[in-house]
């Protein structure tokens, strides 16, 4: 996934829940939406660093799998 499309919904899933908070606190309009923003500020921000994260985790064990070698098959003897 691409990092700048993990910001967006990290941006929309903070402000929805500083909207659902705000409500649920019973706060004026203007204050919710200062505290949304403020919100969706944040969570953009973590959201773009766990993705790089995560994405540099995923291309290291990627690359890894490339670089190992095959399993080879092993017989074992069979007692009688």
């Amino acid at each position: 996934m691409n990092i700048k499309a993990l910001m967006v919904l990290g941006a929309l899933v903070g402000f929805a829940s500083g909207i659902g908070f705000g409500v649920a606190d019973g706060n004026p309009w203007p204050v919710i939406l200062w505290r949304s923003s403020a919100a969706a500020l944040i969570s953009a921000i973590l959201t773009r660093w766990w993705g790089r994260i995560w994405a540099n985790s995923l291309r290291d064990a990627l690359r890894q799998r490339q670089h190992q070698p095959a399993p080879t098959a092993v017989k074992t003897p069979v007692k009688p």
